[in-house]
């Protein structure tokens, strides 16, 4: 399978059969030196924003590779979006959560530091966590072939989460709740986010769920068992994607 590469400074128009797209920087090193493509290989050059060209390699160094567009994908915005709200958790537990989350087509990843966060982003670590985070989704996009890259937003606190509730349609991932997210209409009337909210490795606790439900949020549970936080908000994504009908 080709494999896709990105570079963002792209202008729209320069998306065209037959037009040459360059990659640069990074990405130029690793299709040159690690992928090590020849002229006349297929490789794919996006700009995260929708659309990406195929074609043949017609220009391989080591700062910059170039392909001739043979045929162009352009994906729109999607509607309703699907935002993973991934509480930090120590180890790579969140990293896994948001590589998996963008393969499985999060349109947003929103940081939250919850009350029962063990990892804390203070200072320049939050400057620092989201830049990984940011890597680690432009990575997981590329694997899989997306035309649109999630952006990953700054860090919430459970405040300002309490405040985006009262205007988007926030569903709480929350082992005891008597609804299942599957049995969810998340399609009929609704143009709003939906925002997918997992806490961390010890759960929500009662003061974030109570907060968050005065707001308008809804607690929702995945089935009959407790899944960690690295694995909830993926499965909770693989079921919205269902429920939307993108499956």
């Amino acid at each position: 399978m080709a494999t896709l590469y990105l570079n963002e400074d792209l202008h729209p128009d320069a998306f065209a059969v037959g037009a040459r797209l360059p990659v640069w920087g990074a990405d130029a090193r690793h299709a040159a030196q690690v992928a090590r493509v020849r002229t006349g290989e297929r490789i794919g050059v996006g700009d995260g924003r929708g659309r990406i060209g195929w074609g043949p390699v017609v220009h391989v160094a080591q700062q910059e590779v170039a392909i001739e567009v043979a045929e162009l994908a352009v994906d729109p915005a999607r509607r309703p979006r699907l935002i993973l709200v991934q509480a930090l958790a120590k180890g790579d537990r969140d990293e896994l959560a948001v590589q998996a989350a963008t393969e499985l087509g999060a349109d947003e990843i929103v940081p939250w530091q919850a009350a029962r966060s063990v990892s804390r982003w203070d200072g320049p670590k939050a400057v620092k966590g989201r830049a990984r985070w940011s890597a680690i989704v432009r990575e997981a996009g590329k694997q899989a072939h997306r035309a649109w890259i999630p952006p990953v937003s700054d860090l919430v606190s459970t405040a300002q989460l309490v405040a985006r509730a009262a205007r988007d349609r926030v569903l709480v991932l929350e082992p005891t709740a008597g609804t299942r997210l599957s049995s969810i209409d998340l399609v009929a009337g609704e143009a709003r986010d939906i925002l997918l909210v997992v806490g961390p490795e010890g759960g929500i606790t009662a003061d974030e769920l109570a907060a968050l439900g005065s707001a308008g949020a809804t607690p929702v549970a995945l089935g009959a068992t407790v899944l960690r936080t690295s694995t909830a908000g993926p499965a909770a994504l693989a079921v919205a994607n269902l429920r939307l009908g993108r499956w």
